[in-house]
């Protein structure tokens, strides 16, 4: 494969039709390295240096730091390889092909958010001749959309090193300084089966479950009581009961149930202290219906994040973009890039109501507008 690099709508074409699927489910997760290997190519062409980091305990899973200049500081440009899965007859195009219509690119990616890497590579051609005085980093990571075992790898290994940085998530090119935390958890109940004509022959998982579910939904009201941030269009943590499986058949008692749920902290609220509330509250109806209750975390979660409002890249999106900075609900990287002392924003183009969508689209007149802004941050931050 050639590694020269090619126009952006070129290199589009090709990371779409590059699949790099991340997910819980083993039979849909994929590696990312042929994502990887492309866009090493086209950089270390256009004179980055390059250095591919495998992900370790993740097989066939990697990052990517490219580095265009030397010395202390810079912007770091950062964007996930990966895709969330998908359902390719719900799509009205391939949705591993690239395709144009109705001036709208469609694919698997091109706002979520392979689309990010063409624009950014875009905007930093224009420097390549230049004496940079602080380094552009282009950073790719590694399952964004499943463990987030890229950017948590980086985070654990101090690098990049950088005094900002910009995480192209599609936001419709509006500066986003802060966001919620996201957990996903579980709570098993196991019983004892037995005939339902003599409740005493069992240990009803499902009657337990009941008091669980009871507790659970006070703990969400407790916690829209006592914790509220009005940046956020929903002010308060989210607790949403997802899916909930029990018992096999009506005439036994149940032996097993489990929950699952997605729990959304605002900034300043610790995922280990909500999981050791939970834990608490939940312990003391194992004796009382005579079962083991255990709480799992589904993944090691995502911490909210939170950027001053008027830090220095803040004010600069700002400026550029012409939008105030919001927050959002949706998590992101941004905490793991924030904890290796970055001013961070997350910022790109596209929308986050096309993401894991069928028919995923980024629009034209997104593009040339998003290039002309991050060529701008790099003269600022890197010039």
């Amino acid at each position: 494969m050639s590694k020269k690099c090619p126009d952006l709508v070129t290199m589009l074409s090709q990371l779409i039709a590059s699949p790099s699927v991340s997910c819980t489910q083993a039979d849909w997760d994929q590696s990312n390295l042929p994502v990887i290997e492309l866009l090493e190519g086209w950089l270390s062409h256009l004179g980055f240096d390059t250095e591919v980091i495998p992900v370790e305990g993740h097989p066939g899973k990697a990052n990517l730091i490219a580095t265009l200049g030397k010395g202390p500081g810079g912007l770091v440009l950062s964007g996930h390889t990966d895709t969330v899965p998908f359902n390719a007859e719900r799509w009205q195009s391939d949705p591993l092909t690239l395709t144009e219509k109705d001036n709208r690119f469609y694919g698997l990616g091109t706002c979520d958010m392979k689309g990010f890497f063409p624009i950014a590579i875009e905007a930093a051609k224009k420097f390549l001749d230049q004496p940079l005085k602080q380094p552009l980093i282009i950073l790719a990571t590694a399952d964004e959309e499943s463990s987030m075992s890229g950017a948590r790898a980086l985070a654990s290994t101090g690098k990049p090193k950088a005094r900002y940085a910009v995480i192209g998530e599609p936001t419709g090119m509006k500066p986003i300084y802060m966001h919620k935390g996201m957990m996903m958890e579980s709570v098993r109940i196991e019983g004892k089966a037995g005939h339902s004509s003599d409740p005493s022959l069992g240990a009803n998982a499902l009657d337990a479950m009941h008091s669980v579910l009871s507790e659970l939904i006070s703990f969400r009201n407790e916690m829209k009581r006592d914790h509220q941030n009005s940046a956020f269009k929903i002010a308060e943590p989210t607790l949403n009961l997802g899916c909930i499986h029990g018992g096999d058949n009506p005439n036994r008692i149940c032996g097993h149930c489990e929950l699952e749920y997605d729990l959304r902290p605002l900034p300043g609220m610790s995922l280990d202290n909500l999981r050791e509330d939970v834990s608490r509250r939940l312990a003391p109806f194992a004796d009382q219906f005579g079962v083991a209750i255990t709480t799992k975390s589904l993944f090691p979660g995502i911490p909210s994040f939170a950027n001053q409002r008027d830090s220095e890249l803040v004010r600069t999106a700002e400026k550029l973009t012409g939008f105030q900075a919001e927050s959002v609900a949706f998590g992101t990287e941004a905490p793991f890039l924030q904890d290796l002392g970055m001013d961070t924003i997350v910022m790109g183009p596209g929308s986050i109501d096309q993401a894991h969508q069928p028919d995923e689209y980024l629009a034209f007149d997104q593009i040339k507008p998003t290039v002309a802004i991050l060529e701008k941050m790099i003269t600022q931050y890197c010039l």
